[in-house]
Parts: C-alpha cells; sequence; structure tokens
C-alpha cells in the first residue's frame, strides 16, 4: 500500500502485528472469553486508540471486522486441559506469540503456511493446527485426520478495512463518505459470517455440521479456561509489556466492562 501497488486492503491484525506491535492485542492468550470482549474492544476506546495508531503507517482506517476466533483441532485426543498438549506438534501461522503460547503448554510450535498445513496434517507431520471453526469446515480439515476439536476462544483475529491514504486524499467528501459507508458495511457482513452457526445467536448450524462430520467437540467451560489462562500467563505478560501496559490495561479493563 505505502508503495502505491495496491489501493485497499482488508487486514488481519494476525498478518498486521509482525511490523506493528500494538496489533499482537487480539493475541494476547485469553483475553477475550467471547464476542461480547471481542466487540468491546473494536467498538470502544481500544479500537479507537489501535486505529490511531495505524493511521501514522499511512492509510486510512475505516472499520473493524473479525475472522473468528481461533479454535485448536488435532489428531491425536481431546484436549480440556493444559497437560493433554504436551508433545504435540501444533502448526501456527504467523507471529512469535503464538510460538511462545504453544511452547508455555509444553506442546511443539511448528509455523507453517496454509498452503503446507493440508499435506502436513493428512502425512501427520503436525498434529494439529488451530482456526477458526468455519474454515476448518470449509477445507474440510475433518477429513485431514483432525477428529478433535477443542472451543476455547484463546485469541481472536481481527480485520481491518482500511485505504492508501494518498489515495483516500484523492476522494471528494463525499466519495469518502460513500468509501467509509461500504467498509463499514462490509465489515458488519464479515463479523456476521464469521459468527454464522457457532450459537452466539441461536443458530448452531456451523456445530451440527461438525457433529454431522464425526469431530469430537469439547466446549472449555470458564474453569477449564482458566487453567490454560493461567498456564499462559507469563506469554501473556511478556507480550501485553511489548502491546503497551496502558493499551492493555485499557483492553483488560473494557472485557471486564463487557461481561
Amino acid at each position: 500500500m505505502r508503495q502505491g501497488v495496491i489501493d485497499f486492503c482488508v487486514s488481519s491484525t494476525i498478518n498486521l502485528s509482525p511490523q506493528i506491535r500494538e496489533m499482537n492485542l487480539f493475541s494476547l492468550p485469553f483475553l477475550m472469553p467471547g464476542p461480547a470482549a471481542f466487540d468491546a474492544l473494536i467498538n470502544g476506546e481500544v479500537g479507537r486508540d489501535l486505529f490511531r495508531v495505524l493511521a501514522t503507517r499511512d492509510v486510512v482506517p475505516l472499520a473493524w471486522g473479525e475472522n473468528g476466533f481461533r479454535e485448536l483441532s488435532n489428531s491425536k485426543r481431546p484436549i480440556r486441559r493444559p497437560a493433554d498438549l504436551r508433545g504435540m506438534k501444533i502448526r501456527f501461522a504467523a507471529g512469535a506469540i503464538f510460538s511462545d503460547i504453544y511452547t508455555q503448554l509444553g506442546a511443539n510450535p511448528v509455523q507453517m503456511s496454509f498452503a503446507d498445513l493440508q499435506p502436513a496434517l493428512s502425512t501427520g507431520a503436525v498434529d494439529g493446527q488451530e482456526n477458526p471453526i468455519n474454515l476448518f469446515l470449509a477445507f474440510r480439515m475433518d477429513t485431514l485426520a483432525q477428529k478433535h476439536l477443542t472451543i476455547w476462544n484463546y485469541v481472536a483475529d481481527a480485520g481491518i478495512f482500511h485505504v492508501a491514504k494518498p489515495v483516500w486524499d484523492s476522494f471528494s467528501r463525499a466519495d469518502q463518505e460513500i468509501v467509509a459507508e461500504s467498509a463499514r458495511e462490509a465489515a458488519k457482513r464479515q463479523i456476521a459470517a464469521a459468527r454464522k452457526g457457532l450459537g452466539f445467536d441461536g443458530d448452531r448450524s456451523s456445530l451440527d455440521e461438525l457433529a454431522r462430520r464425526g469431530v469430537e467437540v469439547v466446549a472449555l467451560t470458564l474453569e477449564e479456561k482458566r487453567a490454560f489462562a493461567e498456564a499462559t500467563k507469563p506469554v501473556f505478560d511478556k507480550w501485553a509489556a511489548q502491546v503497551g501496559a496502558e493499551l492493555a490495561r485499557k483492553a483488560q479493563a473494557a472485557v471486564a466492562a463487557s461481561a
């Protein structure tokens, strides 16, 4: 975008975080228990602070979207407690924070592109992976030996709709409002798609599809999530300092108020 190769982009905070450390906020382990907490962050002061950070990078952020909470699947066994992950090879896409999380839990994290993930799962080169449920279904990971899935909402991946600043500045005020409103509408649709069928609004079609495909689903209780949160607290504290202590504090306060 800075080089003028592309004008618009929908970015993942996971993909932005290596360049913009504050975007690691959404990857702090077990910060957000569910959609209400996520919404509190993107729609409040934290979301505005992050947009101000992004605006210093020669882009104009227009709307927050969502790529979904990232759940854990594997070919070995149900995961209910940190010890269940010990020794398991878990693929992650990118970001040192993910390596730290899985190392802290006793697993063997393996960084790998999505293109390489599917053959790696089918051959057993890795035991498991973490991705949103609807992506799991779309890519039929149940056919790649992923028969166990744990819903733990350990991190979420936010989406950001943004435009290159020189392009934005070339628009009239009227066109800017049209583009901004279009981005907001697209973001709403992205959020709805990320949450579709997961039971948040009574629609459980995606969860039912997992059962139909024979995937054993474990939905962690609050107490079980707390055990994982306690196990990964050193990672949380380390990365909260890198994200920014004040930003992390604001996020924790917003999440607490959303409960």
